[in-house]
């Protein structure tokens, strides 16, 4: 199935323009990180399943990843969260071990009860909430040792950026270039919630672990904690060092939620450790259907993720930028900031793709299916992959809803797009599959950054031997009738839509660097030195010289012109929606990428998407029908009349103060996110 493809993707954009010109960085980023070295004829046998597979992966950790067995353990699915009392849950964030690939013990964090040690994994236990019925939450930061000091992060955190900071090290002149060693920040998020600001999880009210050995002038919270907390003791929830308490009105339709960290410019890091979970919001007006769905045993969620690790089993993630360009660490002879003024952060990177597919915190499981009906609540929690989901037996996917609850009518597909950060409710039809058969959940997205178009043609798809591969499927004898109804006979509650309302222009930008640049050849490609080196080179801008770059990604407004005005996180909030009052935010991609964006405190509608160059316009997809709380924002050519558009439709009704984002989380966390302060 073709999906939207504006323009050309981002791989198109860079053979025509040279890697450099289209702000990835340098050309061996194509060539040794986000390009599979295999041949398109490679396919994966059925004879093959399981075993070791020769062809390379996508950079990674130091695990040989033809020593990882595939499909010898059963999938592991998330019981319930439990209560503290009704409706009422006390959660903590905790450090602890996980066989995550098979034999080897992973060091991970995840949320768990604190009445119920045993309660804590990754990923987190599934929260059951009732539409109409408030759930109340205490959250803990409990990220510290048995003696009560606290633990460092297990990934390395660029304080170089804009972050949570706990030390104020950003005010200064002098930045550390080497990782931060302090105690961890934490703030949780309910995505998708309908709640006010002092339980949205704003990246700015993170608060530490109320560790004993908090080292003196170090911030506790964040710079919004005391304002939310104000609020919050106003309602009767007293929140106090290392946790906050959080309400859920639970005052929208039924749908798969999930919670994450959401702390400024380190989210990327903490979600990527582990803690994440669902949260089912069932009941009320739209979730009653005329038919039976899958239910019990044959609902499943499953969390869908991609991570590398190392030969000994810990989580790996790059430690340094030439990571992202392919280079050892010495061979990318750049400064970095805040060295030679350089804008250019030595840590983080602009994108991150890991080796393995990771499902419900195991590598490759499998699940024993019966020859029933299943309902799967499919989450991508990943950082920068899109999947493209397809079943190798070549059944087809019946999608019955999105982020925001069930779609208009079923949709049928034969491959399910799912960007990071979004839902998909469906069903698979297991009721004719014969007896004994063994078939997999494939991945033929890619193995880079998403553009659209399709697969095998527009970009290459996932190495077919890790990250084309997701989980197995095999089919057992049913245990009793399904007395389910057929997907394609649902009759789905009715959704009334938004009015149309006023139009608000945003960008979505890519920034090079203002200060660095490389050396290139008259096609714009990055020129190495003898040695394999690439040097920085004096500038400004040149037919031999380039900017390097991407330094960061930012969101804006439209200028005048219909230019990009990129506006950093902290500049001055220009999205000021009135309670109550239905906005259009047309929103003008200028990047090489597609962006999942998303907005909080509501649910919005996905109306169109425009391509000013063919002057077409396309309605919102069959799947993306109903309501959202993440988009796929598609590129253009990156250029003023050929910006990919997306139309969305919000009505803010909680006054406050909120966000919206890019849930590419290492866009995310360098810039790429914006205040919204709903009058």
């Amino acid at each position: 199935m073709p999906y939207v493809k504006m323009m050309m993707s981002r791989r198109d954009f860079m053979k025509k323009m040279g890697i450099a010109g289209a702000g990835l960085g340098v050309a061996i980023v194509a060539e040794n990180v986000l390009v599979r070295q295999l041949t398109a004829a490679k396919k994966v046998k059925a004879a093959e399943i399981g075993t070791s597979f020769a062809a390379a992966p996508v950079a990674g950790g130091s695990l040989n990843l033809n020593k990882v067995k595939k499909y010898v353990r059963p999938l592991n699915i998330p019981g319930t969260m439990p209560e503290s009392s009704p409706y009422y849950y006390e959660i903590a964030q905790r450090q602890f071990e996980q066989e995550v690939v098979p034999g080897l013990m992973t060091t991970v964090w995840g949320y768990g009860s604190v009445t119920d040690d045993k309660s804590f994994s990754y990923p987190a236990k599934t929260i059951e909430a009732t539409a109409g019925t408030p759930v109340t939450v205490k959250w803990s930061n409990e990220l510290k040792n048995k003696n009560g000091k606290y633990l460092q992060h297990l990934l390395p955190i660029d304080q170089t950026i804009h972050w949570a900071d706990p030390a104020g090290v950003h005010h200064e002149m002098d930045v550390p270039q080497t990782p931060y060693t302090g105690p961890v920040p934490m703030v949780p998020h309910l995505h998708g919630a309908h709640v006010k600001q002092d339980s949205d999880g704003y990246p700015e009210a993170w608060f530490l672990p109320a560790a004993t050995n908090i080292p003196v002038g170090y911030d506790p919270v964040g710079p919004k904690w005391a304002d939310f907390a104000a609020d919050a003791a106003a309602d009767g929830r007293v929140w106090g060092e290392g946790f906050v308490i959080y309400n859920y009105p639970n005052d929208q339709r039924a749908a798969t939620l999930w919670f994450h960290d959401h702390s400024l410019g380190m989210t990327r890091a903490n979600v990527y450790a582990g803690p994440a979970g669902f949260y089912l919001i069932r009941g009320g007006p739209d979730d009653l259907l005329p038919g039976e769905l899958p239910s019990g045993a044959y609902e499943i969620p499953l969390v869908i993720q991609d991570r590398s690790f190392n030969s000994d089993g810990s989580l790996f993630y790059p430690g340094d930028r030439a990571f992202f360009e392919g280079l050892q660490k010495s061979q990318l002879q750049i400064p970095f900031t805040p060295d030679m003024m350089s804008d250019i952060a030595p840590i983080w990177n602009p994108e991150f793709f890991g080796n393995t597919s990771v499902v419900n915190g195991q590598t490759w499981p499998y699940l024993n299916v019966e020859q029933k009906r299943y309902r799967f609540r499919l989450l991508n929690a990943c950082d920068s992959r899109f999947f493209i989901l397809k079943l190798s037996n070549g059944d087809k996917f019946w999608q019955i809803g999105n982020d925001g609850g069930f779609l208009s009518d079923p949709v049928e597909l034969e491959t399910l797009l799912i960007a990071p950060a979004e839902r998909a409710d469906v069903i698979i039809d297991f009721t004719n599959v014969p007896i004994g058969t063994q078939f997999i959940l494939e991945n033929i997205g890619p193995d880079e950054p998403f553009g659209g178009g399709d697969p095998g043609i527009d970009f290459d798809m996932a190495h077919p031997g890790t990250t084309g591969q997701v989980m197995q499927f095999r089919v057992v004898a049913a245990m009793g009738a399904d007395n389910t109804t057929s997907p394609g006979s649902l009759f789905l509650p009715a959704i009334t839509s938004l009015a149309p309302g006023a139009e608000r222009e945003l960008s979505l930008n890519e920034l090079m660097s203002m200060s660095v640049f490389i050396p290139v050849d008259e096609n714009g490609d990055p020129v190495l030195d003898k040695k394999g080196n690439l040097l920085a080179v004096p500038g400004p801008e040149s037919d031999t010289a380039a900017p390097f770059g991407p330094q960061s990604a930012k969101l804006g407004t439209l200028n005048f012109d219909g230019s990009g005005n990129p506006i950093p996180w902290n500049g001055d909030i220009t999205e000021k929606p009135t309670v109550g009052v239905t906005e259009d935010w047309i929103i003008y991609n200028f990047t090489a990428d597609a962006h999942p964006i998303h907005l909080h405190q509501i649910q919005f509608e996905v109306i169109e998407r425009i391509d000013q160059v063919n002057g077409v316009t396309t309605p919102a997809e069959p799947w993306e029908t109903g309501f959202k709380d993440t988009v796929i924002v598609y590129p253009g050519d990156e250029t003023v009349e050929g910006a990919g558009i997306t139309r969305v439709r919000a009505k803010f009704d909680i006054a406050g103060l909120y966000v919206w984002h890019c849930h590419i989380l290492s866009h995310e966390d360098n810039e790429m996110m914006r205040p919204i302060e709903v009058q």
